[in-house]
């Protein structure tokens, strides 16, 4: 049986895409989901399916997000914002 590939070599722009593509589909699902109407019960099957995979996409840019480093200088004061 084969197994999964665990390592990745993915770039800075590699995973600057995928977070893009993930806003974008997530935009879309968006637009998707204002356009149905909960007052209708042949869209509620429709809304939740939507609804899962706006969740799904989001979880995952959050894991990408919870994955990186983000510099902060070791020497100087770092003064944020």
């Amino acid at each position: 049986m084969p197994s999964y590939n665990r390592t990745f070599d993915l770039s800075i722009a590699d995973v600057d895409l995928i977070e893009e593509a993930l806003r974008a589909r997530g935009r879309e699902l968006s637009r998707m989901r204002l356009a149905l109407s909960e007052e209708n019960p042949a869209h509620l099957e429709s809304i939740r399916v939507i609804e899962q995979d706006q969740r799904t996409g989001e979880e995952l840019l959050g894991r990408l997000h919870d994955q990186k480093i983000f510099y902060r200088p070791r020497k100087a004061v770092y003064v944020g914002g």
